[in-house]
């Protein structure tokens, strides 16, 4: 059977070269699970596998996409029958092993969990790893004893797909919500995904070269590292808990430890890729219910795989507001 994937390639002098191609089932990878890919999404991490970065990437040719959302062709281990509809994400979807960017997908059955009755293949890959990385950030919030009556909760990043995810559910979890954002223009759609605030990227950071800061949030989701992340560590309140899962700003943390010593703060490491099979249905249960965005479709574009192109190099310079759906099918 053939299918159209995008195709990254490593030219001779060390380029890498993107085409979209037909493929054969032979061609992925061993697994146990055989899914026909509806959906997909572009995070920046399958940006920098389709430029060829060796820190997500080193084998080639290679299709990207973490994300990816359809109907169980077959399943040699029984965890699943023909017709299912399955969310796979994480663990090396997208890495090493041909991801989302390609109509069929061949996985472990173990990468998979069901597609929620009350999500759609769209709406799905609409969260994606952003929402699930969102959401695992919020109940990591909730077990730290972070709720609703503490205080508001300050969002970095907020207009990208984790940050955007980020305010929708803590909005819909209850939480007074400020989103922190560099770019300007956009405080009618943070504003409708729920932020009770909207700041500058510029106030989080003023004075960040003290060694403490003036308490405001009771807690955190930081999704940019770097010099952000040290400044809302030392402007959490007393006993507050700060969340980090990103690096767009830096991978590096220069800071003292005053935050923690005398102000009781928590800094924990969000991580969605090795997350336990329980707490990731347990997550997409929560983001088809409860924790479902009240205006996911304002957060969507769509595009096909003749599109990506574009829209990668959007995201790796920083011009992608919300999440961008890829539709296989149309492809």
């Amino acid at each position: 059977m053939k299918f159209r994937a995008l195709v990254v390639e490593k030219t001779a002098d060390k380029r890498f070269l993107r085409t979209i191609r037909e493929r054969s089932l032979a061609d992925l990878p061993e697994g146990d699970l055989l899914v026909r890919v509806h959906y997909s999404s572009l995070n920046y991490k399958d940006a920098l596998s389709a430029t060829g970065h060796p820190g997500v990437t080193r084998h080639f040719p290679h299709t990207p996409g973490i994300d990816a959302v359809g109907e169980v062709v077959s399943c040699d281990s029984g965890a699943f029958s023909a017709g299912d509809r399955v969310i796979v994400t994480s663990y090396d979807l997208g890495m090493e092993t041909d991801g989302g960017f390609g109509q069929y997908i061949r996985v472990p059955s173990s990468w998979a969990v069901w597609l929620p009755e009350n999500l759609t293949f769209r709406e799905s890959m609409a969260l994606g790893t952003a929402g699930l990385t969102a959401a695992l950030s919020v109940l990591r919030l909730q077990r730290a004893g972070v709720h609703p009556e503490a205080g508001e909760i300050l969002v970095t990043g907020a207009t990208g797909g984790v940050g955007s995810m980020a305010v929708a559910i803590l909005s819909r979890a209850g939480y007074r919500v400020v989103a922190s954002t560099g770019k300007s223009g956009y405080e009618e759609f943070l504003t409708a995904l729920g932020a009770a605030r909207i700041i500058s990227r510029d106030e989080v950071t003023a004075f960040a070269e003290k060694p403490l800061l003036a308490e405001k949030w009771a807690g955190a989701v930081d999704v940019v590292g770097g010099a952000t992340l040290a400044a809302v560590l030392k402007s959490t309140r007393y006993g507050g808990t700060v969340t980090c899962c990103g690096l767009v700003g830096s991978t590096e943390l220069n800071m003292n430890v005053y935050p923690f010593i005398l102000r009781g703060v928590s800094l924990l490491g969000v991580d969605s890729v090795q997350c336990p099979y329980d707490i990731r249905q347990e997550l997409w249960q929560r983001l088809a219910s409860e924790w479902k965005p009240a205006h996911l479709e304002r957060m969507i574009r769509e595009c096909t795989l003749a599109g990506l192109e574009q829209e990668i190099a959007a995201i790796l310079r920083g011009g992608i507001t919300g999440r961008v759906v890829v539709n296989l099918l149309e492809s």
